[in-house]
């Protein structure tokens, strides 16, 4: 706070009395003169400090207000969160018997549908989709009767993202988003957001922007969420929109530097900015592809996963690269599916501890595969589960 020295102010008499002080030493008495003069200045200048009122984030209407009416992107590693569309759902706290009890032991001895892997800090984390649940576990060479269940409150649930402090779920059948945080052993569901689009289905942290991008896989809609850097709680900070794709399966999105692309439903691969969400290109793909699961950008190549064929039929799934995308729609890529044995849907691939790993169902015992890329080159391929 900067304080004005007026006549009533006793540190302005204080100042008055040393500078006319014959016994206050020169450089003193000097300070005395200059100091109101100097504030005075800061003042003029703008020169303050402000304090955020306390009420700052209850007043939710006014932040809806300049949401909606907002186009501003998110800048790199934001401020705290004051503007926001809607703010999660508290749920009730936990039992302290149940968060002192121990967690729950996996049930199933194999996987059904697993569509996600990721690990944070020292834990791996695993979305058994038809199973509803997401486990998780410290290593992958234990058995699957050895995970610990963090929730089974999904319902056909994709994928889990996480930036450390929170870890937000896609309920992908309810159009929810979960939000987790851990407690002691347990992973406790502290808040959650509703009526998140139609079939959330990919979720992922964005550094940069310290922001969690959510996708609503039908409609088109790209739900931005963020919490403060000293508070779990959540907000939905902005919506965005790709009208093109409104009632368009789109199974994922990938952010690449200041870019990010979908793999529509409608035969093309999209790429918009990031900032704004403005088209800038489209990559038409041959129909045999058109059911495309994720993008992904290795090294020199684009690796495309693929379910069905634009008739939704599976005998089509496969997995492509490609250095170029515009040249798939001419056959320019090459088929690598055969390294993981084929024959199967393979779904996401993420990074984790230098080496890739892939979900995919249909093939019993084959679910979870880890590999490498070395020197655009594909090692060391191996089944985890």
């Amino acid at each position: 706070m900067i304080t004005i020295l007026n006549p009533r102010n006793r540190k302005y008499e204080i100042a008055k009395s040393r500078f006319n002080n014959p016994n206050t030493p020169v450089k003193m008495r000097t300070v005395a003169l200059l100091f109101p003069i100097i504030t005075l200045v800061l003042i003029l200048s703008g020169c303050s400090f402000h304090v955020p009122a306390a009420d700052a984030l209850s007043d939710a209407s006014r932040h809806m207000d300049h949401a909606n009416n907002s186009s501003s992107p998110n800048t790199a590693h934001p401020g705290p969160v004051t503007e926001y569309l809607r703010v999660s759902e508290l749920v009730p706290e936990a039992d302290t018997a149940l968060l002192e009890s121990e967690p729950a032991v996996n049930p199933y001895p194999d996987l059904s549908v697993p569509t996600y892997l990721t690990k944070v800090d020292d834990t791996y984390f695993l979305v058994d989709c038809y199973h509803n649940q997401v486990i998780y576990h410290d290593n992958l060479e234990d058995p699957l009767s050895m995970w610990k269940v963090m929730t089974n409150e999904i319902d056909r649930g994709h994928t889990l993202a996480s930036d450390g402090d929170v870890y937000l779920i896609d309920d992908t059948e309810q159009n929810r988003i979960l939000i987790f945080e851990q407690q002691g052993e347990r992973y406790v569901h502290t808040q959650t957001f509703s009526e998140i689009g139609t079939r959330p289905h990919y979720i992922i942290y964005d550094d940069a922007t310290d922001t969690f991008y959510a996708w609503s896989s039908m409609t088109g809609e790209m739900y931005l969420f963020r919490h403060g850097p000293d508070d779990t709680r959540m907000y939905l900070t902005e919506i965005r929109k790709i009208e093109s794709l409104d009632r368009t399966y789109v199974r994922s999105f990938t952010i690449i530097e200041n870019d990010i692309y979908f793999v529509s439903g409608n035969s093309s691969i999209l790429c918009a900015d990031l900032a704004s969400f403005e088209v800038t290109a489209a990559y038409p793909v041959p129909a045999s592809m058109a059911g495309m699961i994720q993008l992904t950008k290795i090294q020199d190549y684009f690796y495309l996963t693929i379910s069905t064929d634009d008739s939704g039929s599976q005998d089509y799934a496969t997995i492509i690269r490609t250095h170029n995308l515009s040249s798939l729609k001419d056959g320019g890529y090459e088929d690598i599916y055969n390294y993981f044995i084929g024959g199967g849907t393979p779904y996401y691939l993420t990074e984790a501890d230098n080496a890739y790993y892939l979900t995919e169902h249909r093939l019993p015992g084959h679910s979870l595969w880890r590999f490498q890329v070395e020197d655009n080159e594909i090692v060391q391929v191996e089944p985890i589960y």
